[in-house]
């Protein structure tokens, strides 16, 4: 029999580890600002160029089917002080015109490396072996931020003789690692603004809301404010050197996860549906039936009777058959989760082209409480 001292203590580790679950649990569900959100105007920009790669063994542009390669070559080569007579008829295998990739990423200064993607624009079989030529990469406004030169590298091969051709990945697009000098830093708001604006990766006011608080709680109130469902605004501290570890605190706070609204997104190409466990139903009862229709050929040849004089005949004798199964009918009580809604039409066997249609109908008949988005 258990003393009253007993039954206290047995109570009071019973309500411990209740508030240690609980605990965890608010943990668990709880998210990093930098996982759900990113700082405007810190992002990455995207670069382009065009060039030549040079030293290829044969499997180069044919220069008469993709004269921009002559042209760009013939541009070059004046630039270095050669002049190519006029009328000169250049047959070039070993040049390739290629387009050049890369990203600049944030806070990037000049003559720092950045890798560059290499893809052929004309009509090469392979760019294995080439050297890209010194060429600009430009942004969106038009300006050099970077300069690309570099040995190509192919991460597949191939060979070809007598007609037969065998080849590995894809040859005519590689990569140069650190290929690319930058020669000019994007100006970034983050050193001289007064205020920064966190920018949430999914619009909520919710969690806009609890992003402020949380802010507020590390970092006194009045420094972060919601300005819609999807930014928050931050105050800035005015010493430079101070905003690093400012950001480092502020990316590291947990914000309490809010539960997202009910969904269904439907893939009508390849017939996958996924549903989030906030989806619910109203009381509904479900039918549903197969028909089927088999259509059999099967030939038959016409034989004439002996001394007759008629003709050999081929023909087809067909049979269609309709099979139609019997529907089901499927009682759904109302407040119904994801996982009842799941075994519920797992039993009346859909497939996915079935469910496509039985959720629509389900949602225009007011029992599926649930935004259903077609991709």
């Amino acid at each position: 029999m258990l003393t009253p001292q007993k039954l206290m203590r047995s109570m009071l580790i019973t309500a411990l580890m209740m508030l240690v679950i609980s605990a965890k649990s608010n943990l668990a569900q709880a998210e990093r600002i930098k996982d759900i959100s990113t700082v405007q105007g810190v992002r990455t920009n995207q670069l382009i160029g065009y060039g030549l790669v040079v030293g290829l063994d044969g499997s180069g542009d044919q220069t008469t089917q993709t004269p921009f390669t002559v042209q760009s070559l013939t541009n070059m080569l004046s630039q270095l002080g050669v002049q190519l007579p006029p009328g000169t008829n250049l047959q070039l295998r070993n040049v390739a015109a290629v387009m050049l990739t890369a990203s600049l990423q944030p806070f990037a200064k000049p003559g720092q490396q950045i890798d560059v993607t290499v893809s052929s624009l004309g009509n090469a079989k392979s760019l294995r072996g080439g050297t890209l030529l010194l060429a600009p990469l430009k942004g969106a406004d038009g300006q050099i931020y970077a300069m690309a030169q570099g040995n190509v590298i192919i991460a597949g091969a191939g060979a070809s003789a007598g007609g037969s051709k065998v080849q590995i990945n894809q040859l005519n697009a590689g990569r140069i690692p650190g290929g690319a000098t930058v020669e000019r830093a994007v100006a970034s708001p983050f050193s001289t603004a007064e205020s920064l604006h966190i920018e949430l990766n999914t619009a909520d006011f919710s969690t806009a809301s609890k992003t402020a608080e949380a802010v507020n709680r590390r970092m006194g109130p009045g420094t972060a404010s919601a300005l819609d469902g999807r930014v928050v605004q931050v105050k800035f501290p005015q010493n430079a050197s101070d905003r690093v570890a400012f950001m480092a605190d502020l990316e590291n706070l947990e914000v309490e996860s809010v539960l997202p609204p009910a969904r269904i997104v439907i893939n009508a190409r390849t017939g996958s549906v996924v549903m989030n466990r906030m989806v619910t139903l109203e009381p509904c009862a479900v039918s549903h039936g197969n028909l089927s229709v088999t259509i059999n050929s099967t030939p038959q040849v016409s034989q004439p009777a002996p001394f007759s004089r008629g003709e050999t005949v081929a023909t087809e004798k067909s049979e269609i058959t309709v099979k139609q199964d019997p529907g089901q009918v499927l009682l759904l009580d109302g407040g119904a989760k994801l996982s009842d809604l799941v075994k519920a039409l797992n039993l009346i066997g859909v497939t996915p082209q079935d469910l496509l249609a039985i959720l629509q109908a389900m949602k225009s008949a007011g029992s599926l409480k649930a935004d259903i988005e077609v991709i």
